[in-house]
């Protein structure tokens, strides 16, 4: 894979994590001994979500069963479930005070369940010790088996989330296993059965302006009422490489267009991420 020789603009600048509320946070995660999307992924907002007391817990481990070329998590053959996890993610929820709560997992395609039931009780723990949190559960495509996605959906997180993560032309490209349309699917099931149903994209990978318009309308034919909009950034040499770097006026002009087309909340800027601010749609919409 060739080099990546694009330099970071001035927007991209990120600070480095060291406030108090990151240390709570920090310490929290290593008492449960949980996982975050913001470390395994190496995500840009861990600063800025850290101090404000928030973080995407991570669950059913750290190794993925998947090897997509934008992704810094851990590919290989996971460890077996920890039982104890949906009750610790629940102590965890409690003691930070979270007013919502933001759920995602590796790709569990070892499990004869894709992890669907534990990720159902995850939920069911967190409501049950922290009756006012509100939950988003950014779910993988479960292969499209309506029976998995339907235990999630049961357990009635109030979002749930399932990223397309790029257009249709470059999904074989940097995606393993996951296809464009299987996760048009199952964004289709979950607006179907009356949740709310949101899904994201990464621009910078080499995808088109009318790509990413097309992109809007199928998530809008399929119901869905939220859609995120960050910039693609290389994790590392082995990842797939960064193409372009989207100015924030031309991320400014995509929500407006995704506003006017249809979505009932776009959130789009570089430095946006599919779980970034979630709170904010819960109190929007």
């Amino acid at each position: 894979m060739k080099e990546n020789f694009l330099r970071k603009p001035e927007w991209l600048k990120i600070r480095l994590p060291r406030g108090e509320e990151f240390v709570k946070v920090n310490s929290l995660v290593k008492k449960y001994h949980l996982h975050t999307i913001c470390t395994s992924g190496n995500c840009p907002n861990q600063a800025d979500c850290w101090e404000r007391g928030t973080a995407t817990l991570m669950i059913l481990g750290d190794i993925c069963t998947r090897a997509c070329k934008f992704c810094n998590v851990k590919t290989g053959k996971p460890l077996p479930v920890d039982s104890d996890e949906p009750l610790k993610v629940a102590q965890m929820v409690q003691e930070l005070k979270l007013k919502h709560c933001v759920l995602t997992s590796v790709d569990r395609d070892d499990l004869p369940d894709g992890g669907a039931w534990h990720w159902a009780e995850t939920i069911r723990q967190v409501k049950l010790l922290n009756s006012d949190t509100t939950i988003e559960a950014l779910i993988p495509d479960f292969d499209g088996k309506q029976e998995l996605i339907v235990q999630v959906i049961d357990a009635a997180p109030e979002v749930i989330s399932h990223n397309l993560e790029t257009v249709a032309r470059l999904t074989p490209v940097i995606r393993s296993r996951a296809k464009y349309a299987t996760s048009l699917e199952v964004i289709k099931y979950i607006a179907q059965s009356g949740l709310m149903a949101k899904s994201g994209i990464m621009l910078g990978l080499g995808e088109t302006e009318a790509e990413i318009l097309q992109t809007m309308d199928d998530l809008l034919a399929v119901n869905c009422k939220v859609f995120t909009l960050g910039q693609y950034l290389q994790p590392t040499r082995q990842n797939y490489p960064v193409l372009e770097y989207i100015t924030p006026e031309k991320f400014e002009e995509y929500k407006q267009i995704g506003l006017q087309k249809g979505f009932m909340f776009v959130e789009s800027g570089p430095l946006v991420r599919s779980s970034y601010k979630a709170e904010k749609i819960v109190v929007n919409i």
